[in-house]
């Protein structure tokens, strides 16, 4: 029989107790982590994709790591000294803001800035990011590669996709004539997108269909909390810049190069 196409009724009960679990489920293993590895990293996430968020969990497969539900995670670490599963877990709650995860490893702070100081693989561009170059279509015969590469080195678009340009704002037409006959022309050049704006989803769908390269997946290690000396540094993204002791939120004195 063909499956009913009648909304069905979904109860409340039902979605918030499996949400209830998991939230419990984060909340102990968040907890129990604590306790078995001697850093706590907290890491922000540019131009996020979850493919290279498991190359990560790979790579990093001697750590345990936690993204998303930030308040969950906030809660686990404690919001006083009285509720910190261990002293000063706490003062990392203030960077648990954004799109940020939480990192549980044996490695100390240098092997893990290099890690991920060298782990930026680059994306195309998604709609509703900022461009980070200008990207134009020269004028006359249209390449799949628009210029990006040495034309000799490129090839003609194929015919087919003009309808495509066309459908995403490109005023293109096939050329005719014995020269441009069968091939995908523009009468002036187009500039898809200028650095700095904001891009559409026709914007994002043209840099994809030219190969434009123009995101960059990148991991910045915010703070991190020892289970040695039982106290939280903030780090750079870069392996060469400092790290500061924190106390109560504050920022107390320069404690050297991670």
């Amino acid at each position: 029989m063909p499956r009913s196409k009648r909304a069905r009724i979904v109860h409340l009960s039902k979605v918030d107790k499996k949400g209830k679990e998991l939230t419990l489920k984060t909340f102990a293993n968040v907890q129990e982590s604590v306790s078995k590895y001697p850093y706590l990293y907290v890491f922000s996430v540019d131009n996020m994709r979850n493919t290279y968020l498991k190359d990560v969990r790979t790579q990093l497969s001697d750590s345990r790591l936690f993204f998303g539900k930030t308040k969950v995670m906030a809660k686990a670490l404690g919001d006083s000294p009285a509720t910190s599963p261990l002293p000063n877990t706490h003062l990392l709650a203030p960077y648990l803001t954004g799109s940020v995860g939480l990192l549980f490893s044996p490695r100390e702070p240098a092997s893990i800035l290099s890690f991920f100081n060298s782990f930026r693989p680059q994306d195309y561009a998604r709609a509703g990011t900022p461009a980070t170059r200008t990207f134009s279509i020269p004028s006359g015969i249209v390449y799949s590669r628009a210029g990006e590469i040495a034309v000799e080195d490129d090839l003609p678009m194929a015919g087919s996709m003009e309808p495509m340009l066309r459908k995403l704002g490109v005023p293109s037409s096939m050329g005719k004539g014995r020269e441009l006959g069968g091939k995908v022309v523009l009468e002036n050049e187009f500039v898809v997108c200028r650095e700095g704006e904001v891009l559409g989803s026709a914007q994002s769908s043209l840099l994809k269909m030219f190969g434009v390269v123009s995101a960059e997946f990148k991991v910045l290690v915010k703070a991190v909390w020892s289970a040695k000396d039982e106290s939280v540094s903030e780090l750079g993204s870069e392996a060469d810049e400092g790290a500061m002791d924190v106390d109560g939120g504050m920022e107390v004195e320069e404690a050297g190069s991670a």
